[in-house]
């Protein structure tokens, strides 16, 4: 779906429900906002093709967080790309999205033997072996990536320790990882159940208010431009 010129949110499908990243590009490169899940490399590269985007033109991933979602076929780019793409993360999700550390929401350890049990085999073998890739650039609050025009990360923990948003300064576009979804058009905070640190995401999004935003793109619902700052103003205000 294209949300402005040259910002096209990329729709994949995971066994019934839609996942949301990002592909920003112009005449010189093309970088991808979050990867989706595992396996879904060849779905990038054809919704790529079909805005004339080519994939050897994709030079960077900013990844707004650790989850498997949203890495998940990160290997399988950076595979294909032989080495020719750079990844980008705020640094408290870098040992995760690395493995030095076990993603947090699927370390089986830490998942009771009843939950465990419900999982389908593939979803075990995936969380005990879950997919991993190297950081080669850290990202702060407040930092602007020179990129199309600018690019502003906004730290957003809560979701995950290091959790950030980004806002594209040409179209005024947010993109939000987690740190909001969208049902039936409606703008609300983080999925409590994902979301370790419910005060602080909330707290987080306070951040969206200092920017001139005309559009979002949840990676969970997709895309709105309809009173955007009241509704993030009544989710800060009222949890």
């Amino acid at each position: 779906m294209k949300v402005a010129d040259h910002v096209e949110m990329i729709e994949l499908n995971i066994e019934g429900f839609k996942i949301n990243p990002t592909l920003l590009w112009d005449d010189e490169m093309a970088i991808l906002v979050d990867t989706g899940m595992p396996g879904q490399l060849s779905a990038i590269k054809a919704a790529m093709q079909q805005v004339g985007v080519p994939f050897e033109k994709l030079k960077a991933v900013i990844l707004t967080h650790q989850d498997i979602d949203h890495i998940g076929s990160l290997p399988e780019i950076l595979q294909e790309s032989q080495g020719k793409i750079e990844v980008y993360a705020h640094e408290l999700d870098k040992p995760y999205i690395e493995g030095t550390k076990h993603m947090m929401k699927a370390d089986p350890t830490k998942i009771s033997k009843e939950v465990w049990e419900t999982l389908p085999p593939s979803m075990q073998a995936l969380y005990m072996n879950p997919p991993k890739a190297k950081v080669d650039h850290t990202l702060v609050d407040g930092q602007e990536l020179s990129f199309f025009g600018g690019i502003q990360v906004i730290f957003t923990p809560g979701h995950t320790p290091g959790h950030i948003s980004l806002y594209l300064n040409e179209s005024k576009t947010l993109v939000v990882g987690d740190a909001m979804v969208l049902n039936n058009g409606a703008i609300n905070g983080p999925v409590p159940r994902n979301t370790p640190d419910m005060e602080t995401a909330i707290h987080s999004l306070s951040k969206f208010l200092d920017y001139d935003i005309q559009s979002v793109i949840c990676y969970h619902g997709g895309y709105t431009n309809e009173n955007i700052k009241e509704q993030i103003q009544e989710i800060v205000q009222n949890n």
